[in-house]
């Protein structure tokens, strides 16, 4: 019997912020998967290692969390004023299912040091000695991001001090803006706030009716109170990931919540975009012990916030998340800005099960309507491993 070889296909294994995935030259990949659909989803689906009934991803370069089970493409920019293009797919673990209905805030951080470690941004904009400004185009929601990546001797800078809650080791700064972060989804109102509300009444058959701001920045997101849904905003993930009866209920909530979004018309879609909407709780500050053991202090926060990604508590915060922070903490009366302590804001530290990570926006009003210039955080990078992945050659 005749058996397929496999392929090789050049690939880099890059951490970014919190997450970790494996980034592709558009160019790289076979040309079956150069366009989008079922060929390029079934390779991805192969190199990241699902679908997996064991939830391990041990024949793949997934490492089973929804931090680490993820895969970008990257490309020269057809966008004007635009260095790169950026389309992120987030692997489901146990089904066979690439979601691209969003961005990945953390990857966001290495898109720029990729890009420019490929050959992808002008020569011409890279200083010898300093930052690169690197202006990326994120295809799945259609924003511009501009990374700002610290260059030595003509190179990337990978290496650094800069100290992340999540990532065990220091590495270069990478700043990043978010501009116009107010997500315009396809079947959403395409405002920031889809319903028109800083807070609504948010109805989940089987859990309750509660307060929820449904925001559109970043990536989808529904905030909620802590106590509202029994919790106090200090728990990690040893508190929820084995309560299957808690991980029912925030996923009846994301529908219920998506729905409400308009980014789905009936409740059983929502499977079908797992990695949005994203799902929230927010509390005053308090003093816990993050995962390492760090003690957080209530004076370190403003407020404390847990979510929900993937089906799982996200060991820290994932970086788009992280933007619907900062934009509703920057608009007086949702209950992540009401959770901070009220008023003006242009930035917050918030904790979360790792540590703590401020993000800071520039939210402006305007015949009542909320927009925000951009959001901006800082995250770092480094490549982890480059070369070629392997699949089967028959597996797309």
């Amino acid at each position: 019997m005749a058996f397929v070889a496999q392929i090789k296909i050049p690939a880099t294994y890059m951490r970014g912020g919190t997450s970790k995935g494996v980034f592709f030259n558009l160019q790289d990949l076979p040309e079956a998967a150069q366009l989008p659909g079922a060929a390029r989803d079934a390779l991805l689906l192969r190199v990241i290692g699902s679908p997996d009934p064991y939830d391990k991803q041990i024949d793949g370069m997934g490492g089973a969390t929804s931090s680490t089970s993820k895969t970008v493409i990257l490309s020269k920019s057809i966008k004007a004023d635009h260095d790169v293009d950026y389309l992120f797919g987030q692997v489901a673990i146990d089904k066979a299912f690439v979601d691209w209905s969003g961005n990945c805030g953390n990857l966001s951080a290495a898109v720029g040091s990729f890009a420019i470690s490929s050959g992808l941004v002008d020569a011409s904009r890279i200083p010898q000695n300093g930052v690169a400004v690197v202006r990326i185009w994120q295809a799945n929601i259609g924003k511009s991001i501009i990374a700002h990546v610290p260059i030595t001797d003509g190179a990337v800078q990978e290496t650094g001090d800069f100290e992340l809650d999540g990532v065990t080791f220091p590495a270069a700064e990478v700043q990043l803006e978010f501009l116009d972060p107010a997500a315009e989804e396809e079947g959403g109102a395409g405002s920031m706030f889809p319903t028109g509300n800083l807070v609504d009444d948010l109805e989940v058959p089987g859990v309750g009716t509660f307060k929820a701001t449904l925001i559109n920045a970043g990536i989808p997101t529904i905030f909620v109170n802590a106590t509202d849904i029994g919790y106090h905003g200090t728990e990690l993930q040893g508190d929820i990931n084995g309560d299957p009866k808690a991980l029912a209920m925030f996923e009846s909530i994301r529908a219920h919540g998506a729905l409400r979004m308009g980014l789905i018309k009936h409740l059983d879609e929502a499977a079908q975009r797992q990695h949005t909407p994203k799902v929230a709780f927010v509390a005053a500050p308090a003093d816990y012990q993050a995962s390492s053991g760090k003690a957080i202090k209530a004076a370190d926060v403003d407020l404390l916030v847990r979510a929900m990604s993937m089906g799982k508590l996200h060991h820290a915060m994932m970086g788009t998340a992280a933007v619907a922070i900062g934009t509703a903490a920057a608009i007086p009366g949702t209950l992540v800005n009401l959770a901070a302590g009220a008023g003006s804001r242009s930035a917050v530290r918030f904790g979360h099960p790792s540590g703590t990570l401020r993000v800071g926006a520039e939210a402006t009003q305007a015949k009542g309507e909320w927009t925000v210039l951009k959001a901006i955080m800082s995250r770092s990078a480094r490549v982890l491993m480059e070369g070629w992945v392997r699949v089967p050659g028959d597996s797309f």
